[in-house]
């Protein structure tokens, strides 16, 4: 009897404590399989502006966030008109344009920091953020084009920036909303009225 009181008690410990296991590793996998759909988000950035300070993501909390690649010889340049009156007409609403100049698209961004300063402020006058000049594709793409383009890092899909002037939206959050074609105008319905969303 004694043995089987033993046997009985050893079995009851064994199977709680692969039960409490299994619970552990039900729970593991439960936090990695949400770390995986929540992503990234993009207040873990620190980047370099066209004049040479640093410019901290984590202070766009709480601002729904466009980057965009730019270009000052793309036939798509004459959107930074658009997109300064977008962040005009918002910046005072908790938006804000993030702009990344790049020369991935047929050498149309062959300038420096300097010249792109410059050539941005006397065609459109922006007034948004924007950034040192990086590579938005390829071996040498920067890493918050990684982040922007792999669903692994941002949570919500695997894109390729297709050309100048593409758009990726941010939420409050830090967290990828939306990816807009190099075509759609800056001031298009379907970004107005994302901006707007409550």
């Amino acid at each position: 009897m004694k043995q089987l009181i033993m046997f009985l008690s050893l079995f009851l410990v064994f199977a709680s404590c692969k039960k409490d296991k299994t619970e552990v590793t039900k729970l593991e996998a439960a936090v990695i399989e949400t770390k995986a759909q929540e992503g990234e988000v993009i207040y873990q950035f620190q980047v370099t502006d066209l004049y040479g300070d640093d410019f901290n993501f984590s202070e766009l909390k709480g601002k729904k966030i466009m980057v965009v690649n730019t270009a000052s010889e793309c036939g798509l340049t004459p959107q930074y008109e658009g997109l300064q009156k977008l962040y005009e007409s918002y910046k005072d609403k908790n938006f804000v344009i993030v702009g990344f100049p790049a020369n991935n698209f047929g050498g149309q961004e062959p300038g420096s920091d300097q010249q792109i300063a410059a050539f941005c402020k006397e065609n459109y006058g922006v007034s948004f953020p924007m950034m040192s000049k990086i590579s938005v594709k390829g071996s040498d793409m920067h890493e918050v084009y990684h982040f922007l383009t792999e669903k692994e890092k941002n949570g919500l899909q695997d894109s390729e920036v297709a050309w100048n002037f593409q758009k990726y939206l941010l939420n409050e959050q830090g967290e990828l909303e939306k990816v807009i074609s190099p075509n759609t105008l800056p001031t298009d319905a379907e970004i107005v009225n994302w901006i707007e969303a409550n």
